[in-house]
């Protein structure tokens, strides 16, 4: 199993009764995996604090709930957790979160310990997919056992490899009974002050149940070099460093100050190994602890190789580059709808807030097409403030996904039309969520199992927020969503533009492809500029198809104005030219 295959089983095992999440890499197999098992409710929230809130009521309602999410999710669902904190739970509350070290495919690092360290509940760190099943079980049992949300923290290495796993079987958990009890879930702050009473007892409750607990462990070998870590950096240790003692945590909030002082003494050198921030190195030396400075990248992901680097251990074995390869920079698919669209907005010298999903390659050469990017629902916010700056003659447009408009995009959509904004907002409706590969959302109206289930109206909802006008477009007709981009850009009240086609993946049955005729090409580039991978230059600079890449959506045709690009029959039987 995978380590969210692990996670999901582990939450199955232990008897929980919902799921619930946002789709994110690394995390997005969790929910995925876990609504194949029977006795398990499972759905697709459109942001995390949604999911958290939706977790949280399935808790008080007395049942186990399982919340999924990535890193930066984990910002969105924080202004519940740190409640939730304090109010505790009836049935077991547990939030898987993976993190991202090495940004694989985030917009920014974090240390989800933090999180925990901040919220004040358990953090537990499996290092493996076998641990990974077993930790997910205990979190709930601690969650229930201390009244208290529990974070499982993945790491990207954690969730996506894999090994053996020890399955088990499902324990029937009984509902627990709802009992009334406002001045422990009403948290106003006459509430909340003497909540926080019973917090700070739980603090050294968990901590004094950490340095007993079964998930941390000392494995005691040479007396000369004691290790300390935790999740994906453990296994990296044991590889590099095969003869040091290891003190193994498999909860590192709170942490288990007698345990570590304990191993401490046995060991003549103690040393920290740990991705992201220096969350163990810091708390161990604040227990007087003289913790030996090693060169470790504090940012990005660790490996055995940069371990045994660090400590002067003899090098690891690695295999060597293969040369030759073809390049392989990130780019829009063939048949990307995004493509047509970034393209007229080159034409109007757009200025474009982005934000979060595929279409933020649009971003790369040669379409150029994004100026910013920074989180879930920012783009709509940040255009709306560009046009107060003032300072920019060209116009702002906002670009959104369909599924990161339901996530965030609407309150920022509401916003511009409270402060009377004359901006245009286009929504990228793709009919799906795209970059995580392909879940459900409330526009495309396809729940987490496949079936149908009820898709909002992306134009009464705009109009009802406050939109003056929302028009469609097809991206894949060029001059048709250029005309549209123009006059709404120059309109005298707030626009939605949904620029709406199928992404090129969910399409199965493709047109045939197009060739470039070598002999009316003129070199001039205006389809290579389009970006697509299917087309390139050949040794003399005229255009050439792909056409076992190309997919026939005809953009490049539309751009072409020699007649040189044509369409041809089955890919099978032709080159890139004729």
């Amino acid at each position: 199993m995978s380590g969210n295959e692990a996670v999901a089983r582990g939450a199955w095992e232990a008897g929980a009764s919902v799921g619930v999440g946002y789709p994110g890499t690394p995390s997005t197999e969790v929910l995925e995996n876990l609504v194949k098992y029977e006795g398990v409710h499972c759905e697709w929230a459109p942001n995390e604090k949604v999911a958290a809130e939706v977790a949280g009521g399935a808790s008080l309602g007395g049942v186990r709930a399982l919340v999924t999410m990535k890193h930066v999710g984990l910002n969105v669902a924080a202004d519940v957790l740190y409640t939730q904190s304090y109010t505790g739970v009836t049935g077991g509350l547990v939030y898987l979160v993976a993190d991202d070290p090495g940004m694989h495919s985030s917009q920014n690092e974090q240390d989800t310990r933090n999180h925990g360290v901040g919220a004040r509940v358990p953090v537990l760190e499996p290092s493996d997919s076998q641990e990974a099943l077993e930790y997910t079980r205990a979190a709930f049992e601690i969650s229930e056992r201390f009244d208290v949300p529990v974070i499982v923290r993945l790491t990207t290495r954690i969730s996506h490899g894999k090994g053996l796993v020890t399955a088990g079987s499902r324990t029937e958990v009984a509902t627990r009974p709802y009992e009334r009890d406002a001045r422990k879930y009403v948290m106003m702050p006459g509430n909340a002050r003497v909540r926080l009473r019973d917090v700070a007892a739980r603090d050294e409750a968990l901590a004094a149940y950490g340095s007993t607990a079964e998930v941390n462990r000392a494995e005691e070998r040479s007396q000369s070099l004691g290790v300390i870590t935790s999740g994906i950096a453990y296994q990296y240790v044991r590889e590099a460093l095969p003869e040091a003692s290891v003190l193994k945590l498999g909860l590192t909030v709170p942490l288990p100050a007698q345990l570590i002082l304990d191993f401490a003494s046995r060991v003549e050198r103690v040393a920290v190994v740990e991705e992201l921030d220096r969350h163990l190195t810091m708390r161990v030396r604040a227990l007087g602890i003289d913790v030996e400075e090693v060169d470790l990248p504090r940012r990005g992901e660790l490996s055995p190789r940069i371990v045994a680097e660090a400590f002067g251990a003899p090098p690891l074995s690695r295999r060597e580059l293969v040369d030759g390869l073809p390049p392989r920079p990130p780019l829009l698919c063939p048949g990307c709808p995004h493509r047509g669209l970034f393209y007229a907005l080159g034409k109007v010298r757009a200025v474009v807030t982005g934000d979060i999903g595929c279409y933020t390659l649009g971003t790369l050469p040669p379409l150029n097409g994004m100026d910013s990017c920074v989180c879930m629902g920012a783009s709509i916010g940040m255009a709306h403030g560009m046009d107060l700056a003032g300072s920019v003659e060209r116009p702002v447009v906002a670009v959104i996904g369909d599924s990161t408009f339901a996530h965030s995009g609407l309150t920022g959509l509401l916003h511009m039309a409270y402060a009377r904004s004359e901006g245009t907002v286009i929504v990228l409706d793709n009919r799906t969520t795209a970059m995580t590969g392909h879940q459900g959302n409330p526009v495309n109206g396809v729940f987490i199992d496949g079936s149908d289930a009820p898709a909002i109206d992306l134009d009464a909802v705009c109009l009802a927020l406050g939109a003056g006008s929302v028009r469609t477009v097809d991206p894949h007709d060029l001059d048709a969503t250029l005309n549209v981009l123009r006059e709404e850009t120059a309109a005298d009240h707030l626009s939605v533009i949904v620029s709406k086609a199928p992404c090129a993946l969910l399409i199965k049955d493709h047109h045939d492809p197009y060739a470039v005729d070598e002999e009316l090409c003129t070199k001039c580039g205006s389809c290579v500029r389009l970006g697509c991978p299917a087309i390139s230059r050949d040794e003399n600079g005229r255009a050439v198809i792909d056409t076992a890449t190309c997919v026939g959506c005809g953009q490049c045709v539309q751009v072409c104005r020699y007649d040189a690009i044509v369409g041809v029959g089955p890919s099978c039987d032709l080159g890139g030219g004729r």
